[in-house]
């Protein structure tokens, strides 16, 4: 992984755990071990989710830098997916509190990409791999 991805990965990760861990707080103060059960698998998701997403688009963009923008959007929507599966499966699980689980994994939903898109603004990312061959000549312009 390189440093870049490393930082937005970091970027994007740390903001969403906080608000996790805020969720898992909040929903066992309100619902009680069943509300935190929920909230934490529902932070775990999310977070887990949008990890797996951001590495899917790092492999793309190594190989088949051409399909990033496709594979984005792609990756997005499938996320979102298959979270709303996630919501409408474990609505009435009894094992833990449903509607904490759907808050909490919305919360890292949207505050995953929000994180993401700031640290990406924040790295510096050369949008062209400068060759060795491609050196200013010394001459200069003419």
């Amino acid at each position: 992984m390189q440093s870049n991805d490393a930082r937005i990965l970091r970027g994007a990760a740390i903001p969403a755990a906080a608000v996790g861990l805020v969720a898992v707080v909040v929903a066992g103060f309100v619902a009680g071990g069943k509300g935190a059960l929920g909230a934490a698998l529902g932070a775990v998701v999310g977070i887990a989710f949008f990890a797996a997403g951001l590495h899917g688009l790092r492999v793309v963009g190594q190989r088949w830098p051409e399909l990033l923008m496709s594979a984005g959007m792609l990756v997005y929507v499938t996320q979102v997916a298959v979270l709303l599966i996630l919501l409408l499966v474990f609505r009435d699980a009894t094992f833990m509190n449903g509607r904490a689980f759907g808050l909490a994994a919305l919360a890292c939903a949207v505050v995953w990409p929000i994180g993401q898109a700031w640290m990406q603004s924040r790295v510096k990312t050369l949008y062209v791999q400068p060759s060795s061959e491609d050196k200013p000549s010394e001459e200069g312009p003419r």
